[in-house]
């Protein structure tokens, strides 16, 4: 950055890695003027929209319950993922039966207060969840156990939908601004990481195998 005049020479390196607010905005300007992020055409919009539909619904709500198994300070990640693997077969494999092993599993395994009433959670929408548990349920259209364990910032869960409202979806006019915005975000990151690997290819670094390339950034 100091090459291009970005950055002060007397600009000290912070001992704790922490950069300057100096640095980091030169960091911005520098990415500003080195990457070209393309503006998404109209007909690209619209493909992407069609592909995600069901991301542009609104009032969308799942009715569900689940079995959690907490990711705690000193847990031991592989024992607790093999458990909940053993556990998801199971209520996976007896999901038709009348016995209920989902609300028996998740009273004797749920590390959830919701185990005490067999996992229920009761009716959710998108803000009532974490981020990446609602990605998980949300925009989908299965019922029943979930094939695959769902990660969360709490640990895994096994989950299962009993029931969906799907909501109301939005037309495309009323939502191109938020998908001209997720393409742009899409572009830009690709655009990022094609630029590092042409910095990488380009420094001189020892002892480190880094992701490079020697060629320009392909848009």
């Amino acid at each position: 950055m100091r090459r291009v005049s970005l950055l002060a020479a007397n600009d000290a390196h912070s001992a704790d890695g922490v950069l300057s607010e100096a640095a980091a905005s030169a960091i911005e300007t520098l990415l500003e003027q080195s990457l070209t992020v393309p503006e998404p055409s109209e007909e690209a919009c619209r493909r992407y929209y069609a592909a995600h539909e069901a991301s542009y619904r609104i009032g969308e709500r799942v009715r569900v319950r689940h079995i959690l198994f907490a990711v705690t300070p000193g847990v031991d990640v592989t024992a607790l993922r093999k458990q909940a693997e053993t556990i998801f077969l199971d209520v996976r494999c007896h999901a038709a039966d009348e016995s209920d092993s989902f609300a028996k599993s998740a009273r004797v395994f749920s590390n959830c207060p919701s185990g005490a009433q067999g996992g229920d959670l009761g009716w959710l929408s998108a803000e009532d969840c974490a981020p990446e548990f609602a990605r998980e349920l949300f925009g989908h259209l299965e019922v029943g156990v979930l094939p695959r364990l769902v990660h969360s910032r709490f640990g895994l869960h096994v989950v299962e939908v009993l029931e969906r409202e799907p909501g109301t979806q939005q037309p495309f006019e009323a939502v191109r601004a938020a998908v001209a915005m997720s393409l742009r975000q899409q572009a830009y990151v690709t655009a990022l990481r094609q630029y590092l690997r042409v910095v990488a290819g380009a420094a001189e670094i020892e002892g480190v195998d880094l992701d490079a390339a020697a060629t320009p950034l392909v848009q």
